[in-house]
C-alpha cells in the first residue's frame, strides 16, 4: 500500500483521538509521578501519597480529554470519566497481581502489558461512554 493511501486513514477521528489520549497519558504519567515523588520527600505516608498522585493525573486528564482529545462530552462527563478511571486503577491492580503472581510473568513485563491493555480499554471507554454527546 502506497504512503498516500495512508494518509487519510492517519487522519481519522479515531487514530488522531488515540494519538492525542496518549499524550494525555504521558503528561498525566509524569504529573502523577511528580506530585507523589514530592509528597513521599515531604515525608507523606507512601499509599496517601499515591493516591493523590493519582487523583492530580485524573484531574488533569480529564481537563486535556475534554478540552483537547474529544473535544465534547455531556455534563455527565466527569462522573463518568471518573468511573472509567476508577474501573482502569481495578483493572491495572488485578491485572498486574495476575500476570506477575499467578502467571510467573516479570514485574516490569507484567506492568507494560497491563498498561498496554488497560490505556487501550480506557481510551475506547472514554471515546465511546464518557466524553459521548
Amino acid at each position: 500500500m502506497p504512503a498516500s493511501a495512508l494518509r487519510p486513514a492517519l487522519r481519522s477521528p479515531f487514530v488522531v483521538e488515540a494519538c492525542k489520549f496518549a499524550v494525555v497519558g504521558v503528561s498525566n504519567t509524569l504529573l502523577s509521578l511528580a506530585v507523589y515523588t514530592l509528597l513521599v520527600s515531604l515525608g507523606e505516608w507512601y499509599p496517601l501519597a499515591a493516591g493523590l498522585a493519582f487523583l492530580a493525573g485524573a484531574v488533569n486528564g480529564y481537563s486535556w480529554n475534554r478540552r483537547w482529545t474529544f473535544r465534547r462530552g455531556s455534563g455527565r462527563a466527569p462522573i463518568r470519566y471518573l468511573v472509567v478511571q476508577l474501573a482502569g486503577l481495578g483493572v491495572t491492580e488485578l491485572l498486574l497481581w495476575l500476570l506477575v503472581s499467578t502467571a510467573g510473568l516479570e514485574k516490569i513485563a507484567g506492568y507494560v502489558l497491563t498498561a498496554a491493555v488497560v490505556t487501550c480499554a480506557t481510551f475506547l471507554a472514554n471515546r465511546t461512554w464518557a466524553f459521548a454527546t
